[in-house]
């Protein structure tokens, strides 16, 4: 049975009580939503750690426009029930007020990789993004936290801030999953109509043509997707667009 722990003193005392150690706990940091490529990472730290917690936080901090705060989904009881089956040990399930006491006055900054790409178009997004992980890995104590490859950006911002930090958790990259159809699995699928995501298709699709990048942003548009941008960074065509109002971002190796 998955364990719920909604405080950090909670969890210190947990931590002691069971003796848990670096070496043998395993952690995935979501915000909710769960879906088969969240479980991907789960079975990974399964199959690789002892114990295995999963935090739930959606985080505010990393939102650029608050509108999108709020249409997050939120599925908690799905969530749960899934964890419960990957037989994930705890969920680290808090609140805004545990993690911010300092009202977000502390902040993680990067001041190159993450002003380009999806940082050139969300301001703030990644100080948010690398602020909590910092928080949660911090709390967690984990020896290994796994992350998925669709937000490749993310997960090398979060790499290279454990290495620039010294951070005794290793972050370990998992590939992206989609569905039959090619799409990436994201929890922001589930806004989408079902026009909307067909329509959505056509990013993984043109991703993976053989084209240039600016061949490919020039026929999203001509199709009507708004781009936000499509270009080539350490061996990969990266992209983010708009299908109607949900941003979606994908990646391919070339």
């Amino acid at each position: 049975m998955t364990r719920v722990i909604k405080t950090v003193k909670e969890w210190n005392e947990l931590y002691k009580s069971e003796n848990l150690s670096a070496s043998q706990l395993g952690f995935v940091p979501t915000m909710g939503a769960l879906h088969r490529g969240h479980a991907s990472l789960i079975e990974k730290s399964v199959a690789d750690n002892r114990k295995t917690a999963v935090s739930i936080f959606v985080n505010p901090t990393q939102f650029n426009d608050s509108n999108d705060l709020q249409k997050y989904p939120k599925t908690f009881e799905q969530d749960f029930a899934m964890l419960e089956e990957y037989n994930v040990d705890y969920l680290f399930f808090t609140s805004y007020e545990e993690l911010y006491a300092d009202k977000f006055a502390y902040q993680v900054h990067e001041n190159s990789f993450s002003k380009i790409l999806c940082g050139a178009f969300r301001s703030g997004h990644f100080d948010g993004v690398l602020t909590v992980v910092l928080k949660l890995l911090n709390i967690i104590k984990p020896g290994r936290a796994y992350f998925g490859e669709k937000d490749y950006q993310q997960y090398k911002l979060v790499k290279g801030m454990a290495e620039a930090f010294f951070l005794q958790t290793e972050i370990i990259a998992c590939p992206t999953v989609r569905d039959e159809d090619g799409l990436a699995l994201s929890s922001r699928n589930l806004l989408l109509s079902p026009e909307e995501r067909e329509f959505a298709l056509n990013f993984p699709r043109l991703l993976k043509a053989n084209k240039s990048c600016d061949e490919i942003k020039f026929e999203l548009e001509q199709l009507g997707f708004k781009v936000d941008y499509i270009e080539e960074y350490d061996g990969r065509y990266l992209g983010a667009v708009y299908a109607g109002k949900v941003r979606l971002i994908d990646n391919v190796i070339l």
